[in-house]
C-alpha cells in the first residue's frame, strides 16, 4: 500500500477509504473501491469475450490475500497468495523481498490458470503514485515526472500511442530517445512499446525518484502492443444529457491527484494449472527531471566528462545511485588494456551525487570508465564511459 524511501511516500493513498475495507461482497456492479498503493491486474481490458471488465471490486483486485513470511534475514520476503478468479480462470500470487544491501525492492509475480480451461492474459504491474502538492494536498504537484525510452522501431507513429484523452496533451514530448510525461492535472493514457526495460518516476520537487525495471520479450505479443502504459487521472471533457461538452467534476476529493505506472507481460496461454512469472525490481534513488538514461548501478543526469589538465585527469558528472558504496575509476590506454584503478568517493541512495575530482593519471591514458563498488565489494555496473579530452580550455 505504501512505499517510502528517506521519509520520502511514494504512492497514492486514497484517502476516502484509508483504513477501511469493503470485501466485493459489498460492491455494486461495476463498482470499484480504488484504494491506492500497488497492484495486479489482467490484460486485455474491456467487455468483450476473454477480456477483464476492470477496474472493479472483484476477487483479483479487492479478495482477500493471505499473508506470510517467507524469508528474514539478510533478504526479507512476504507472500500474498490470492484467490481463484472463476470469471477469468486466473489466481495471482506475489513475492515482495527487501535486502539488506540496498534499498532495491523486487516483485515475483506468479498467475496460476486455476481454472479446468485453457486461457489468454497478460499480467500488469499498476503504481499508483502519488501527483498532490507535498506542502498542499488540495493542490497538485507541478514537478512531477516520469521517463521511458522510445523504441527506435515502434509500432506507434509517434513512438507512443494516445489511447484515451486529448492527441495533443501537452504533457508529452519526445526528447534524446526519452519519452518524457511532465503531469497535468488531465484524464489520459498513453501506450509505448518502449523495449529498453524500464521507466522512471519523479518528484522533481523533492529530488526523489524511482527506477522501476522489467524484462522486454522482443518477439513476443503485448497487449495492444504496449509494454508501458502511463494513466494520468484528472479532469476530462464528457458531453451532457443534450450534447453539450462540459468539464467533468474536478478536484481532489472528486477526482485525486494521482498516476498509473503500468508495466506489461506479454500475452501468455496457460493450459489447466500452468503459471507464467513477472520479474519487476524497484530502485528508489535521488535525482531530477534532468535525468538522461539508467544503467545498473544508477541514474545518470549529467553524463561522465573527462579531460586531462595540468595537475591531472579530472572527471564530472551527476548521478543517483541504486546502492551504497564507492566509485572507482578504471583508466585505459587506447587499445582498451587497464592502466589502473583509483578510488574517487563514497556514494549513498538517499544523496545526489557529484563527481567533481582530478587525480593523476599515466601520460598514455586514453579512457576511463566509472563504476559503482557496493559495501560488499560487488561491482554494479559503470555510471559513465569517456574518451579522455586533452584540451585544457573548459
Amino acid at each position: 500500500m505504501q512505499v517510502t524511501f528517506g521519509g520520502h511516500a511514494y504512492l497514492f493513498v486514497n484517502p476516502k477509504y484509508k483504513g477501511k475495507y469493503f470485501p466485493p461482497s459489498e460492491a455494486k456492479a461495476g463498482q470499484w473501491f480504488n484504494y491506492g498503493g500497488d497492484k495486479l491486474w489482467p490484460l486485455p481490458e474491456g467487455h468483450g469475450a476473454g477480456e477483464w471488465p476492470g477496474p472493479i471490486s472483484d476477487v483479483l483486485d479487492d479478495g482477500e490475500y493471505e499473508f506470510s513470511v517467507v524469508s528474514q534475514g539478510a533478504t526479507c520476503t512476504v507472500r500474498l497468495q490470492g484467490p481463484a478468479d472463476p470469471a477469468t480462470g486466473l489466481q495471482y500470487s506475489r513475492e515482495i523481498s527487501i535486502g539488506s544491501g540496498s534499498p532495491e525492492i523486487s516483485f515475483h509475480a506468479v498467475m496460476k490458470n486455476a481454472s479446468d480451461r485453457p486461457i489468454r492474459w497478460s499480467i500488469q504491474s499498476v503504481t499508483q503514485y502519488d501527483t498532490a502538492n507535498s506542502q498542499d494536498s488540495g493542490r497538485y504537484n507541478h514537478d512531477f515526472w516520469a521517463f521511458a525510452p522510445v523504441n527506435a522501431h515502434s509500432a506507434y507513429l509517434d513512438g507512443y500511442h494516445v489511447r484515451a484523452g486529448l492527441a495533443d496533451d501537452p504533457s508529452f514530448e519526445i526528447k534524446d530517445g526519452l519519452f518524457r510525461l511532465h503531469w497535468l492535472y488531465l484524464q489520459n493514457e498513453v501506450w509505448l512499446d518502449s523495449d529498453a526495460g524500464w521507466i522512471a518516476v519523479v518528484d522533481d520537487a523533492t529530488k526523489y525518484a524511482v527506477v522501476e525495471r522489467f524484462d522486454y520479450a522482443r518477439e513476443a505479443e503485448y497487449p495492444g502492443k504496449a509494454s508501458v502504459i502511463f494513466y494520468k487521472n484528472g479532469a476530462a471533457i464528457e458531453l451532457d444529457e443534450s450534447g453539450t461538452p462540459r468539464l467533468r467534476s474536478a478536484g481532489p476529493q472528486q477526482v485525486p491527484y494521482y498516476m498509473e505506472a503500468e508495466l506489461n507481460s506479454p500475452m501468455i496461454s496457460l493450459n489447466p494449472g500452468a503459471s507464467f512469472m513477472m520479474e519487476t525490481h524497484w530502485f528508489p534513488a535521488r535525482t531530477s527531471k534532468e535525468l538522461k538514461t539508467v544503467t545498473a548501478a544508477g541514474v545518470i543526469e549529467e553524463p561522465l566528462s573527462a579531460w586531462a589538465t595540468p595537475q591531472g585527469l579530472h572527471l564530472s558528472g551527476e548521478f543517483g545511485v541504486f546502492f551504497p558504496g564507492k566509485l572507482v575509476a578504471r583508466i585505459s590506454d587506447a587499445a582498451g588494456s587497464e592502466l589502473g584503478v583509483v578510488g574517487l568517493q563514497s556514494v549513498d541512495p538517499l544523496k545526489e551525487t557529484r563527481l567533481d575530482q582530478t587525480f593523476k593519471a599515466a601520460a598514455n591514458a586514453y579512457s576511463v570508465s566509472v563504476r559503482l563498488v557496493d559495501e560488499g565489494g560487488i561491482d554494479r555496473g559503470t555510471l559513465g564511459e569517456a574518451k579522455i579530452s586533452k584540451s585544457e580550455a573548459r
